[in-house]
């Protein structure tokens, strides 16, 4: 077994690595002399920890396979936007595609179940259950569609609310606030519910949409707000912790079983390797950007989390969100994050 390298996580050495990671894949060998050349697409900057431990996965399957398999990494929505890339994906234009939950569940709406508001209070039973049975009822799922989860979940980490005018404190605060989502109905529906204005946007659009002041806030992960320098448009960023998402390392279902079944091996247990490694990278992560974007100006709100889970429930949404995802995939949800309607 080749030896794990741990990596440091400050933010200094994030962007030096980053810096190390070119936007597609230097190759150590020709790329005719690969049986198999592949592309791997993501959204996230190239100092973000999934392309870091996704090119280091790409490195081992090259080592591993003999170089039979080359997968180039393509960071930043090189390729197209996260709603491009997952028709490319579906289509076999990209082979493999890092995607969150969220956008995956326009396609695949069971992906989208671990997205509702206030699920999960901690990363133990985050891991239970994406681990255990509903992370595998979600990727059946997702093997009934052209494409298919080549590993186990990615983490994105929980979701926090930032702005440059208004503070989000309360729950009332959101009332009327323009907020960027991604294009996913979990989160539209959310803060719709909670009286927001969501506005879907991609992901490559959200920095100028901030700056240009189209909408008054955002939602993200600290890693993503730090790796896409979202504090230099956002003054504040209350802890709401409102949603729990991952990403899944798809791939297109023709592509994946053209390799060889050695091969697919390979890839799946490297992924689920650096799945376990970025794991790791975010949960560090959130705990030491909160003072690296402290000291770049952003201001963090402590908010009652409580309270924002007591709105959410006096509204039709989780009965809603039952309705459409059905008995099965409702009771499964509620094995792992207890009884929500």
């Amino acid at each position: 077994m080749i030896p794990r390298k741990p990596i440091t996580l400050s933010r200094r050495k994030l962007l030096l690595a980053g810096a190390a990671v070119p936007l597609c894949g230097i190759l150590t060998r020709p790329a005719s002399a690969a049986e198999f050349t592949y592309k791997l697409a993501t959204g996230q900057d190239p100092t973000h920890p999934v392309n870091i431990r996704a090119r280091e996965a790409a490195d081992r399957i090259r080592e591993a396979t003999g170089g039979r398999l080359e997968i180039n990494l393509f960071p930043a929505n090189q390729l197209g936007s996260d709603t491009d890339l997952l028709t490319q994906v579906r289509n076999g234009g990209v082979e493999l595609f890092n995607l969150s939950s969220l956008i995956l569940a326009t396609l695949v709406p069971a992906a989208g179940i671990v997205n509702l508001g206030f699920l999960f209070t901690s990363y133990d039973a985050v891991w239970k259950a994406m681990d255990g049975e509903l992370g595998a009822y979600i990727r059946a799922q997702i093997a009934r569609t052209p494409i298919m989860a080549v590993s186990s979940a990615w983490d994105n980490g929980f979701r926090h609310v930032t702005s440059s005018g208004r503070e989000i404190r309360t729950p009332e605060d959101l009332k009327n606030f323009k907020l960027r989502v991604p294009a996913a109905p979990n989160l539209t529906s959310l803060f719709q519910a909670l009286g927001a204005g969501p506005a879907p946007i991609n992901f490559n659009e959200v920095y100028s949409a901030l700056q240009t002041k189209v909408v008054d806030g955002q939602e993200n992960p600290l890693p993503i707000i730090a790796t896409a320098r979202l504090y230099e448009v956002q003054k504040t960023c209350s802890l709401t912790g409102h949603v729990w998402d991952n990403y899944w390392i798809l791939g297109n279902k023709r592509a994946f079983e053209k390799l060889p079944k050695d091969v697919q091996a390979i890839v799946t247990r490297e992924f689920d390797r650096s799945a376990k490694d970025e794991r790791a990278d975010i949960a560090k992560l959130s705990d030491s950007l909160r003072a690296d974007l402290t000291a770049k100006g952003m201001q963090f709100i402590e908010v009652d989390r409580g309270a924002f889970r007591q709105a959410l429930a006096k509204t039709s949404f989780y009965a809603d969100w039952k309705g459409k995802f059905g008995e099965e995939a409702w009771a499964q949800l509620e094995k792992a994050a207890g009884k929500l309607s």
